[in-house]
Order: C-alpha cells, then sequence, then structure tokens
C-alpha cells in the first residue's frame, strides 16, 4: 500500500501545535465586513494539514480557492491574514502596500446534523487490512470512540473537528455520513483505508 501524504477534507494537526496555539480554533467558516467599507467577507479553513491551510476566500463577489500557511495561531493567504484566540471571532487584514483593511469576523455555527452524521460504526477491510471505528457520540468537540484496527484495539475521547474526528493518530473523515476514510499509522507509513458506515437491514 502507498503511503497517504495528504488526505483531502480530513485534517492533521499536530498535538504539538493544537495544545500551543489551539490551530482547530481556526477551523469553520468565518463571516464579516471591512470596518471601513462594509464589504462582505467569507472565509472558510477547510483542513489543516500542518504548515498548510485549505481555505475558500470569497469577497465583493470574487472567490477564491487555494492553499495558505499556517504559522502558529495565524492563516496567511496572499495579502489576507486571519487568527482567532476563542474559535468563535476573529480578526482578519488585509495589507496591500501600504493600505490595511481590518475586519472583525464570526464563526457560523456548523449544523449539528452534520457532526452526528459521523455517529456510528465504521468499517472497511482489504485483503491485508481491516478496521472498525465506532463514534459512540459527539458532545461539542468531544466524540466517544472505540476501534480496532488489524486486531489492535482501544476506546477514549475524541476530537471533532469539521467533518472528522481525530484520536490520537488516527483520523476518521466522512463528508456525507456513509462513505469515509481512514487514516492510521503501520509500521513505517500512513495508511488510507475507504470505510462504510453500518447500517442495520430493517425487516
Amino acid at each position: 500500500m502507498s503511503t497517504i501524504a495528504a488526505i483531502q477534507g480530513a485534517s492533521r494537526i499536530s498535538p504539538v501545535n493544537e495544545k500551543l496555539y489551539h490551530q482547530s480554533n481556526l477551523l469553520g467558516d468565518w463571516k464579516g465586513s471591512f470596518s471601513n467599507n462594509h464589504q462582505a467577507i467569507d472565509f472558510k479553513v477547510l483542513s489543516i494539514n500542518g504548515s498548510t491551510a485549505q481555505i475558500e476566500y470569497s469577497h465583493g463577489g470574487h472567490k477564491e480557492v487555494g492553499v495558505a500557511t499556517v504559522d502558529q495561531n495565524l492563516i496567511t493567504y496572499g495579502n489576507v491574514t486571519i487568527g482567532t484566540r476563542d474559535g468563535q471571532k476573529a480578526a482578519l487584514e488585509f495589507s496591500f502596500g501600504t493600505a490595511r483593511q481590518a475586519a472583525v469576523l464570526d464563526k457560523v455555527a456548523a449544523p449539528a446534523a452534520d457532526q452526528n452524521r459521523l455517529v456510528g460504526s465504521w468499517i472497511g477491510s482489504t485483503d491485508k487490512q481491516s478496521a472498525s471505528f465506532q463514534i459512540l457520540s459527539i458532545n461539542g468537540r468531544d466524540a466517544q470512540v472505540k476501534y480496532n484496527v488489524n486486531g489492535q484495539g482501544g476506546q477514549g475521547v475524541g476530537d471533532v473537528v469539521g467533518n472528522a474526528v481525530i484520536f490520537g493518530k488516527l483520523v476518521l473523515s466522512s463528508s456525507d455520513g456513509t462513505n469515509g476514510k481512514l487514516i492510521f499509522p503501520a509500521p513505517g507509513q500512513t495508511l488510507s483505508l475507504n470505510v462504510k458506515k453500518f447500517t442495520p437491514k430493517t425487516a
């Protein structure tokens, strides 16, 4: 199996950076307007992988999609820098030469239903790998999880980040609540396994 360098839609934030800078606070959809001209802004942080972030930036009727730089608790995309302390309000600054514009943005809460779609038993296997990952419940950013990967099991509390649950070095993500990916460590590499949510058949 090939080593997985990055999986779209699943964030990988180092435990050290999360502890120091709470980078997961940056994830989500931020909306507001520039203070001087009241132009609407929508800045979405879709995922963070190490020192890069997948973002969508909408302003003045234009939408940009790209890769931004993550540094401590700040994200920089071209001339735009955004940062937050509490994960609820963010400061955004646009600079062009000596001209600067500032904005205060509010995080738009994700519908609870999106996270609840992660709850359930996720199962996948190949001829060499097998895994089950149960998300028993979600409360805010905490997820009660239980897993078994290639015969090695465990349970505890994972972190909910967007459409993914992170538990140690295991990451389960799903955009539709039915099909997902499980990223897990193996000797000398990191593997990705396609998983499906188990749905009991009704009579």
